[in-house]
């Protein structure tokens, strides 16, 4: 798909969390800037933005801002890097994208920094901008079945109806996707927003109640990478790819 045919020129990466379950890896530098396969997994992330013809990236910081800055400044390659500064208050995924949606255009993607995954027959936001009805939509979520989730040992998120909206897993129960962390959000999804930090999952949940939260199944691996223990098996799984 060419840069013309995206929904978006533009996505937010939410890159200011703590990363306290990647320790002791990330008590010398932020979690994005781990190292899997050679590269930081927010170059990771970055590359396969500009591969797939986004131009521009907003980053939110917060922990060790001034180190995950100064990497990105070493960057010569799209997309170019704006940085939401969360220096001062650490406002969580809900609270980052209002703090960023001046920089946003309407839509936008937003995936999380550590995100690692292998495309599909299509990359990830071709996938969402062929799916994408602002209509009908205030996100579209990314998702995977248990069979593409790498090192992924939970209980699932959510379920989709045969039109695509979503539900949440029950408690006790397993549901059959998982959310990648990758999505294009309209800035609808933003209107009344609590102030501060606050989870997505607020607003997605005012979405799910007015039928406009939908998801797509996406078609390629997804790899979890929320532990040091996780990297070498994906890793592995990468380079068999």
């Amino acid at each position: 798909m060419s840069a013309k045919s995206l929904a978006s020129d533009t996505a937010m990466i939410l890159a200011a969390g703590l990363g306290k379950r990647m320790r002791p890896l990330t008590a010398t530098q932020p979690k994005p800037l781990v190292r899997v396969a050679g590269k930081s997994m927010i170059d990771h992330a970055l590359d396969k933005l500009g591969s797939a013809g986004v131009s521009r990236a907003v980053v939110n910081a917060h922990y060790m801002a001034d180190a995950l800055e100064g990497h990105l400044e070493l960057r010569k390659v799209a997309p170019q890097v704006v940085i939401s500064d969360e220096r001062d208050l650490l406002l969580e995924t809900g609270g980052g994208m209002v703090k960023a949606a001046p920089l946003l255009p309407d839509p936008f993607f937003c995936l999380n920094s550590d995100n690692l995954w292998l495309d599909g027959p299509s990359d990830v936001f071709a996938e969402l901008s062929q799916g994408w009805d602002p209509e009908r939509m205030d996100a579209l979520l990314l998702m995977v079945p248990h069979t593409r989730a790498m090192n992924y040992r939970g209980e699932g998120d959510f379920h989709l109806d045969p039109e695509g909206r979503v539900t949440r897993r029950r408690p006790g129960r397993v549901a059959p996707f998982i959310f990648t962390g990758i999505q294009l959000v309209s800035h609808r999804l933003l209107r009344d927003a609590p102030q501060g930090a606050f989870s997505t999952n607020v607003l997605w949940s005012r979405a799910i109640e007015e039928g406009r939260l939908y998801g797509i199944s996406h078609m390629g691996l997804w790899f979890e990478v929320g532990e040091p223990s996780a990297i070498r098996p994906t890793e592995e799984w990468m380079a068999r790819a």
